[in-house]
C-alpha cells in the first residue's frame, strides 16, 4: 500500500484546537427569535410562524413571471436524458440559462440581477432541478455558495459592483473548501495565502470536489494566511480569477449521479490575489462560509421538494396503471402505505421550505437552526422516498430509463432519482455533520450558563461561578417544563376544522418539553462527555426535525385553508403526516436510552484492531492499491489543465 506524503505546510491540531476553531467561526449571538431553538428548549412559539408569512405582492408578481419563463425553457430546451447519457450539460442550455438571467436569480436589480425573493429561487431550483437534477446543482452552487452569496453579506462596494454583474449574467462561479485530507474539518486546512510586500497574497494548495469548478469563472477559495506582522492570519476567503496564471483544474470528478456535475480537482501553485479580492477580514473565512449557508443550504431542499412531487406523480401514474390480482397495485395496502408517505411527506418537505425561505426573506428571525434542519430533514427524507418509487416501480424501477424506452415502455428515471438524491445527504455538510452542527446549536442556552461548569480545563472558581449562573437559569426554566398548553384540550382550536390538527399541536408542544427534559438529564448525566455521545444527539436533533415539519405542515394547511386553496386536502395530508411523525418520534425517543451505542463502540475498537479481520476473508477486493487519500503536496501541476469556460 502506497504512503501518503504529508504536505509540510499541513497544520497538526489537537482535537480541543480543531474545536475552538469551529467554534469560533459559530454565529455566537441571538439578536433574533429563532422557532426551533426556542423549540429545543422547550418552549412551542406557534407565534413566530403562525399566521404563515408571506410574500408581498410585487415578489409574487416577479416570481411568478419568471417561473413561467423557466417553466418554457424546461419544457423545450432541456433533454435530461441527453445530460444523463453524456454526462454533460450541453453548453447551448448553460448558454440559455444565462440568457434568462438564472445565474442572477438572486442578485440585486442594481447590479443585473433579477432580485428573486428566497421563496421563488427556491421554487426556481425545484422546477430546474427536477428537468435536470445537475442544472438544479448548478445554479446552486453558483448562487447559494459561489461569489453572489457571501459578497452580498461580507462584500464591499466595490467588490459588488465588480463581481456582482458579471455573475448575474455571463460568469459561473463556485465554492473551494474542501482538500483531499479535509472535511468537515477546517483546523487542517493546508491551502495558504501568503501575503507580499505589494499587497498581493500568493495562493498554494489543492482543493476537491469543487462543484462548478471545471467551468467556472469566479471561484471562492478558502486558503489559510499566516500570521505575521500587520497580518492576524487565519483562515480567510478570496475571490480568484478562474483563468488567473497557476490555477490548474487537474481533473473532471465522475460519481454514481448527478452525471452533468461539472465537479473538479484544482491546483493552486503561486496564484496571485490582489488584497482587494479578499473577502471581510483575515480570518474570517470560516465565519462568512458558516453565514453564507445559513439561507444557502435552502437551496438543497427545495431540490428534494421537487424530487418528491415527482415521486408523487410517478406513483400515481404507475400504481392506477398496474394491476395485481384484480385491483390496482394502489389499492394494496403494502404499496399504498409507501404511496401515503411519499404524499404526506411531499407536503411536509414543501411546508418546511416555504416557510424557512419565507422567513429568510423578511430577516425578522434567526433561522440558522431552521436552514439545517431543512436540509437535514429534506436529504434524508427525499432520500427515502425517491427508495420507495423505486420499490413501487419493482424491476422497472431498478431498470434504466434509457433501457425503458429501447424495449417500448415510458423512459421513467427512477433509479436515476434515486442516485441523484443520494449526494444530498453528503452535500453541504452530511447527516453526521449536520446532526452535531445543530446539537451544538440547539444546547447553546445550556453551554452559555453551564460551559465553564462541565468544562475539565476550567479552574475550581471558574466552576463556582458557572454553577451559581447555572443554578439561576435552571431554577426559572425547569419548571416551565412540566405543564403548558400542549394540555389543554382546547388549546390551537383554530386549527380544528373537519380535520383536527389542533391535537398534532398539542403534541408538539408536550413533545418540545420532554425533548428539553431529556437534553438536561443528559447534560446532568455526562456533563463533558456529551459532545461524544453522538448517536444520543443525532437523536435529539432528529426528534426535533420531526416536530419542526410538523409544525410547518399545520401552519400550511391552515394557511392554504384560510386561502381557499386546496384547505381540505392539505388538512387531510398534514394529518396523515403528522400521525406518521409522532411513530417515528416516539421510536426515537424509545432510542434515546435503549440502544447500542456501547456495544457498538466496543465493536468498533474490534474492527479497528483487526479483532474480526477473519470475517473479511472469502471475497476478493476489486479496488487497486492506490493510496486512501490523494497526495496534495503544494507546487506545480503535472497534468493538463480540464478547466473549460462557457461561452
Amino acid at each position: 500500500m502506497s504512503a501518503v506524503p504529508e504536505s509540510p505546510s499541513r497544520p497538526t491540531v489537537t482535537e480541543r484546537e480543531a474545536r475552538e476553531v469551529a467554534e469560533a467561526a459559530r454565529e455566537q449571538d441571538w439578536r433574533k427569535p429563532s422557532f426551533a431553538k426556542e423549540l429545543f428548549l422547550g418552549r412551542f412559539r406557534l407565534d413566530l410562524i403562525h399566521p404563515h408569512p408571506l410574500p408581498v405582492d410585487d415578489d409574487v408578481q416577479r416570481g411568478e413571471e419568471f417561473l413561467a419563463k423557466l417553466r418554457d425553457f424546461c419544457e423545450t430546451k432541456i433533454d435530461g436524458a441527453t445530460i444523463e447519457r453524456d454526462a454533460r450539460i450541453p453548453d447551448e442550455v448553460i448558454t440559455g440559462l444565462k440568457e434568462l438571467g438564472a445565474l442572477g436569480m438572486k442578485i440585486d436589480t442594481r447590479y443585473g440581477g433579477l432580485g428573486l425573493t428566497q421563496v421563488y429561487y427556491n421554487k426556481a431550483l425545484a422546477l430546474v432541478g427536477s428537468a435536470s437534477p445537475a442544472i438544479g446543482a448548478l445554479l446552486s452552487a453558483h448562487q447559494s455558495i459561489g461569489v453572489p452569496q457571501p459578497l452580498k453579506i461580507f462584500g464591499t462596494r466595490e467588490q459588488k459592483e465588480t463581481f456582482l454583474p458579471r455573475c448575474a449574467r455571463t460568469d459561473i462561479s463556485a465554492f473551494l473548501l474542501t482538500e483531499p485530507d479535509v472535511g468537515s474539518d477546517p483546523a487542517r486546512l493546508a491551502t495558504t495565502a501568503v501575503p507580499e510586500d505589494g499587497g498581493d497574497y500568493v495562493l498554494d494548495g489543492v482543493k476537491l470536489w469543487t462543484t462548478n469548478g471545471v467551468v467556472a469563472d469566479l471561484l471562492v477559495v478558502m486558503a489559510r494566511v499566516p500570521r505575521s506582522e500587520g497580518h492576524r492570519g487565519g483562515i480567510t476567503a478570496f475571490v480568484v480569477e478562474a483563468a488567473s496564471e497557476g490555477v490548474t483544474v487537474e481533473n473532471r470528478n465522475t460519481f454514481m449521479g448527478l452525471r452533468g456535475l461539472e465537479n473538479g480537482v484544482t491546483r493552486f501553485h503561486r496564484v496571485r490575489v490582489p488584497a482587494s479580492q479578499r473577502i471581510g477580514e483575515e480570518g474570517q473565512g470560516l465565519k462568512i462560509a458558516l453565514t453564507t449557508l445559513n439561507t444557502g443550504r435552502l437551496s438543497l431542499p427545495a431540490m428534494c421538494v421537487g424530487s418528491g412531487k415527482w415521486c408523487l406523480k410517478i406513483a400515481r401514474e404507475w400504481s392506477a396503471a398496474r394491476e395485481q390480482w384484480g385491483k390496482p397495485v394502489a389499492l394494496h395496502e403494502a404499496v399504498g402505505s409507501k404511496i401515503a408517505f411519499i404524499a404526506a411527506t411531499t407536503f411536509a418537505l414543501e411546508a418546511v421550505v416555504d416557510l424557512s425561505s419565507q422567513m429568510a426573506d423578511e430577516d425578522r428571525n434567526d433561522i440558522r437552526i431552521e436552514a439545517a434542519l431543512a436540509k437535514l430533514y429534506g436529504s434524508e427524507m427525499a432520500c427515502l422516498m425517491a427508495d420507495e418509487l423505486v420499490q413501487i416501480r419493482g424491476g422497472r424501477g431498478f431498470e434504466t430509463a434509457e433501457s425503458l424506452r429501447a424495449r417500448g415502455e415510458r423512459a421513467v428515471p427512477a433509479e436515476q432519482m434515486l442516485r441523484d438524491l443520494r449526494i444530498n445527504r453528503i452535500f453541504e455538510g452530511s447527516t453526521e455533520i449536520m446532526h452535531l452542527l445543530i446539537a451544538r446549536e440547539a444546547v447553546d442556552a445550556h453551554l452559555s450558563v453551564a460551559g465553564d461548569l462541565i468544562d475539565p480545563d476550567k479552574s475550581l472558581g471558574d466552576k463556582a461561578k458557572a454553577g451559581a449562573g447555572a443554578g439561576l437559569f435552571y431554577a426559572k426554566w425547569l419548571p416551565k417544563l412540566v405543564a403548558g398548553p400542549g394540555q389543554l384540550p382546547t388549546s390551537y382550536g383554530e386549527f380544528k376544522h373537519g380535520v383536527d390538527l389542533s391535537a398534532h399541536l398539542r403534541y408538539v408542544e408536550r413533545t418540545s418539553r420532554k425533548l428539553a427534559r431529556s437534553t438536561f438529564y443528559a447534560m446532568s448525566r455526562w456533563q463533558g462527555r456529551m459532545e461524544t455521545k453522538q448517536g444520543f444527539l443525532g437523536r435529539i436533533v432528529d426528534i426535533g426535525a420531526e416536530l419542526f415539519a410538523m409544525s410547518a405542515a399545520c401552519v400550511r394547511a391552515e394557511l392554504l385553508r384560510s386561502r381557499g386553496e386546496n384547505g381540505r386536502e392539505a388538512y387531510q395530508l398534514a394529518d396523515a403526516f403528522c400521525h406518521q411523525a409522532r411513530i417515528r418520534v416516539e421510536e426515537l425517543f424509545g432510542r434515546l436510552w435503549s440502544n447500542t451505542d456501547d456495544l457498538d463502540r466496543k465493536v468498533v475498537k474490534g474492527v479497528l484492531s483487526g479483532t474480526y479481520a477473519w470475517l473479511e476473508q472469502g471475497v476478493v477486493d476489486p479496488s487497486d492499491d492506490g493510496p486512501w487519500i490523494a497526495d496534495a503536496t503544494p507546487g506545480p501541476s503535472e497534468r493538463e489543465n480540464v478547466h473549460r469556460p462557457i461561452r
